[in-house]
């Protein structure tokens, strides 16, 4: 099983929809794909209509994982399940100041999931505490998201010398340029710039697209609702770049 989480510590910039679009794609190419909405905006959730459950179960969510177990939803996706968040996570932060191994925590509960799904994709809320080191720690691959301009950049930069500073491999960041405007000389000179100081980039950006704004509007993954528009076919692409390091080494060879 691996663990591919998609991350910023910068809010709006495609962090979800990305996520949403890949565990689709993954769930197609026939892997058993579990998302966790780890944001407690829960828009990942709302994007496959999968609704929490009534009461709040987020303080056990570290304890166990036969507590997710109880939590998991189908979707409407052959082999695509759901956790979807609920507004307890966002004290995620304080409850795992309370608990032992907090690093660990998340890659020790996950560890449960491994005879059940081949991939599990979290979707993270924009912040850099206990949670986030913990997604550091469990996650395999991590895909960031860059929006090609100033502040991104920086966001990024931060991002690159936290994982310095706390020694977690840099070789797990999977960045990529989202929300790009091709008109602006702006977005191409940063991406010139960041893609010269680091060749870790991956090729496919992500273009900013009416239809995967409108993917609110349809619930739906835009590679499900607008498979043939640039932004479906840019997550196809994506997927397609990602896909030889998420899949097991048997379908690879397929």
């Amino acid at each position: 099983m691996k663990v591919l989480a998609c991350y910023s510590m910068k809010g709006g910039v495609g962090k979800t929809a990305t996520a949403v679009n890949v565990a689709w794609l993954a769930a197609h190419a026939g892997l058993k794909t579990l998302l966790i909405d780890l944001d407690p905006q829960a828009a990942a959730s709302y994007y496959y209509q999968v609704k929490p459950a009534k009461k709040d179960w987020s303080e056990r969510f570290f304890k166990a994982y036969e507590h997710l177990l109880e939590h998991i939803k189908h979707s409407q996706y052959e082999r695509l399940d759901v956790i979807p968040a609920t507004l307890g996570f966002r004290e995620f932060d304080v409850l795992l100041e309370s608990l032992g191994k907090r690093k660990q925590r998340l890659a020790m509960i996950l560890a449960g999931l491994k005879d059940d799904y081949d991939l599990v994709i979290l979707d993270c809320p924009p912040t850099l505490g206990n949670l986030a080191e913990s997604i550091f720690t469990a996650a395999d691959h991590i895909l960031a998201p860059v929006i090609p301009t100033t502040l991104s950049e920086r966001t990024f930069d931060h991002l690159n010398h936290f994982f310095e500073e706390h020694d977690y491999p840099k070789k797990k960041l999977m960045p990529f340029f989202s929300l790009v405007q091709a008109q602006k000389s702006l977005h191409h000179h940063t991406m010139d710039t960041l893609r010269q100081r680091s060749d870790r980039f991956l090729q496919t950006t992500i273009p900013f697209a009416s239809d995967i704004e409108k993917m609110g509007e349809h619930q739906q993954p835009v590679v499900v609702s607008a498979p043939r528009s640039k932004g479906g076919l840019a997550y196809a692409a994506l997927w397609a770049e990602i896909a030889p390091v998420l899949q097991p080494a048997a379908q690879q060879l397929d």
